[in-house]
């Protein structure tokens, strides 16, 4: 069943539904859907297209965007600020990675 066909409570809580229009997506992080365009140019989120061709957006594709533009606020060029997000989350997972294996290697020493 995709996105669109599933029932409208079971979507409620996943941070992945494309719930938001780029007009309300835009209102939601109080800026423009030229900012959102160009955040999406840069390859950092990629909306979902309805039928008819027009982007929509999940809460967690607004949480990337919005820090995007908490960096572009403080100067930073749009297409620097995907990059330093993109990096950002690569380090997160690279960490979070990290700390299972660590934990993973302890419990196996501590079985010896």
């Amino acid at each position: 069943m995709t996105a669109e066909n599933a029932p409208v409570a079971d979507n409620l809580d996943d941070d992945d539904y494309p719930a938001y229009t780029m007009g309300r997506a835009a209102d939601v992080l109080g800026t423009t859907p030229a900012f959102l365009r160009a955040v999406g140019e840069t390859g950092l989120i990629t909306p979902l297209r309805s039928d008819g061709g027009h982007r929509r957006y999940s809460r967690r594709q607004l949480r990337v965007a919005a820090r995007a533009r908490e960096l572009v606020d403080q100067g930073t060029p749009v297409e620097a600020a995907c990059r330093i997000v993109s990096l950002e989350d690569q380090l997160d997972d690279a960490l979070r990675a990290n700390r299972e294996l660590r934990r993973k290697l302890d419990g196996r020493g501590s079985d010896s």
